[in-house]
């Protein structure tokens, strides 16, 4: 039996920049939501370095912010610092991460009503079990790891094995779909698991067990190839 999991940002879900504009604006800062959208690929630059490092949770998160915020010409451009930590403090009660991608919640169901069994991966900050209930998701999944609240986190192989074996699996029966190279496609690869690389503008050549998909239908093309 075949098993898939799902990273939850950029994934299934995508940063909502206006959200983040409105909530930049309550500290009395202001951000241009489409240049923020222009200086996505820097911030997860940045937040993969940090992963590289050893960064986790707060560390790595804010520096993915405070790097999306300064290159967005965030004004004052001083307080990108203090407005990535303070989000911080507020992403458990307001995730920002909460626009669905386009055709993804539909794959999921559709995933879920051919009985495959399904479960999430996420670095995230212990309320994504809250976040899915609220949209309307959280019944698809019958493992469900949040780094938050499980205090593992990609690409350690704890958090994949955790899941396998919720799902009844071996991990080597997984297919992990994810947008970040370092933590969904070289942590899958770590414990024998295939990888679906949500990728929408990355050309690099892909190791074998790893396919590039940059919508919901290349996903499930790539599902299909990898014989679900």
């Amino acid at each position: 039996m075949i098993a898939v999991t799902f990273d939850f940002g950029q994934t299934l879900a995508e940063l909502d920049l206006d959200l983040l504009a409105n909530r930049v604006a309550e500290r009395g800062a202001g951000l241009d939501a489409s240049r923020a959208q222009g200086a996505s690929a820097a911030a997860w630059a940045a937040y993969g370095a940090a992963k590289r490092q050893g960064l986790v949770a707060h560390d790595a998160w804010c520096t993915f912010m405070r790097t999306l915020l300064e290159r967005s010409g965030v004004e004052p451009r001083s307080a990108a610092g203090d407005l990535a930590e303070w989000l911080w403090t507020e992403q458990p009660s307001t995730n920002l991460w909460r626009r669905p991608i386009a055709g993804m919640f539909e794959l999921v169901r559709d995933l879920c009503d051919a009985k495959v069994p399904l479960g999430v991966v996420s670095n995230s900050e212990g309320k994504l079990n809250e976040l899915c209930t609220e949209l309307g998701i959280r019944d698809c999944f019958s493992a469900f790891a949040d780094s938050g609240v499980l205090g593992i986190e990609k690409p350690e192989p704890a958090i994949f094995e955790w899941t396998a074996e919720r799902l009844r699996v071996p991990t080597s029966a997984m297919i992990h779909v994810g947008d970040a190279w370092d933590a969904d496609v070289v942590g899958a690869l770590g414990v024998g698991a295939r990888a679906v690389w949500f990728a929408p503008s990355d050309d690099r050549a892909l190791p074998e067990g790893v396919l590039r998909a940059r919508d919901a239908a290349e996903v499930r093309a790539a599902l299909t190839r990898f014989g679900l």
